[in-house]
């Protein structure tokens, strides 16, 4: 019976987006999104659903890869070619586009997102913004590579035991092939500036909005950081200055894909980037926790929403009735789920699916999540241009040698209250 009213509801809603959109004048979306590995599934998506509502033209154009997806969207919106859809954070970008996003509190997908989901994205009770999906990243492993050296992942639980694990590695670099325990996107300032510094800040703030909130940051766990940081930079493939050359590409596709390293600081989106190279080595990965000392959460990996779907309020009500029915489309339909798992390799964060996507990076955030060792994403929180601009940047001086650990974190403090200001 349930099977049967979903279905019903998917066909109502199908039928009530076409009258939405009208019968005869053609309604353009224009989608403005940041993910680069998810370019494929979401034109497979629009295709499909324009397949069903012929006069809804979608258009989707990617930003991403290494690139400011946010510049790129001020950037978009000052050139007066303002997206139906794009993308928002978290606070502080509900903060920055307030004046330009639909509040989509009715929606019916609003009561089907798992708890805690929306809070980043609810102001004055309203919310802005419907989640993309969940993602974890942790340190990616080789299980073959790890195997060889004879180590057992399952036993590396804290910081001690993932630094006993690197010099074993280390002293058989040769034997193993690899040219480096780790490969260390230095020139990417996401990840180290967003998601590198997110495994000290999430345990000192708790919540994206708490970071937000916050008019300081303390580093309470700066000298776990600065371990974490130190073993990546000394075991890594290159070293000093060099280290910030090595983009995302660098890093994931010619270099962990093709055996070339044991470990890499990422999520579940490098996955199919992974596969295309050697579906062997795919099969083969999985995560490790990020170990800060001293936080009491050692064995965690971090989990969150990567980024929102918001809608332009400043849009025509044809436009924004189709991009939203778009939405809802995409992550509630029989057909849109498919995609959703298969093609675009998400990870629901809305009810009413019945798998998650097959590869095993996606497997172990789930088993993560069940076992209650996971961490939240806070970066959303912190000060516009604060991860990648200002101590991403702060990271690539260090990793260069030009200037001191207390360096980065005086700069980082000063920065911050500043923004706060």
């Amino acid at each position: 019976m349930k099977k049967v009213m979903a279905i019903l509801a998917t066909f109502v809603l199908a039928v009530a987006g076409l009258a939405a959109c009208g019968n005869s004048d053609e309604v353009e979306v224009t989608i403005f999104q940041f993910k680069v590995e998810n370019k494929e599934g979401l034109e497979k998506a629009a295709t499909a659903y324009m397949a069903n509502n012929p006069n809804v033209k979608i258009t989707i154009e990617t930003v991403g890869g290494g690139q400011d997806y946010g510049a790129a969207l001020r950037s978009k919106f000052q050139s007066g070619a303002e997206p139906t859809i794009f993308n928002i954070g978290g606070p502080q970008d509900v903060e920055d586009w307030q004046a330009y996003l639909e509040d989509l509190s009715d929606q019916p997908w609003i009561p089907e997102v798992y708890d805690g989901l929306l809070g980043a994205v609810t102001s004055e009770s309203k919310v802005y913004g419907m989640p993309f999906n969940q993602e974890g990243y942790g340190l990616i492993y080789n299980k073959t590579i790890f195997e060889k050296a004879g180590i057992d992942a399952t036993t590396i639980t804290d910081y001690a035991s993932l630094e006993a694990a690197v010099k074993t590695l280390d002293s058989k670099k040769e034997e193993l092939g690899i040219d480096g325990v780790f490969i260390v996107p230095g020139k990417e300032t996401w990840s180290t500036g967003l998601h590198g510094t997110n495994t000290a800040l999430s345990p000192e703030f708790g919540s994206a909005t708490d970071a937000y909130n916050s008019k300081t940051v303390e580093f309470t766990y700066s000298e776990g950081l600065q371990a974490y940081m130190d073993l990546q930079r000394n075991y890594a493939n290159k070293t000093g200055k060099d280290i910030n050359v090595v983009d995302y590409k660098e890093q994931v596709e010619s270099g962990f894909a093709l055996g070339k390293a044991a470990m890499i600081q990422q999520g579940n989106w490098v996955y199919g980037d992974i596969e295309k190279i050697d579906p062997e080595v795919a099969k083969n990965v999985g995560f490790l926790p990020i170990p800060i000392k001293g936080t009491g959460k050692e064995d965690s990996i971090f989990v969150g929403v990567p980024m929102y779907w918001s809608v332009n309020t400043n849009k025509n009500d044809a436009e924004k009735a189709a991009a939203k029915d778009f939405l809802n489309w995409l992550y509630t339909s029989d057909e849109g789920k498919t995609i959703v798992v298969e093609d675009l390799q998400f990870i629901p964060a809305i009810k009413g699916y019945d798998k998650v996507p097959d590869n095993p990076l996606a497997q172990d955030i789930v088993a993560y999540s069940e076992a209650g060792k996971t961490q939240p994403w806070v970066f959303m929180g912190y000060p516009s241009g604060w991860g990648m601009e200002n101590i991403g940047v702060e990271l690539q001086k260090y990793f260069a040698g030009e200037q001191s650990w207390d360096d980065v974190i005086q700069h980082s403090k000063d920065a911050w209250a500043k923004a706060r200001e």
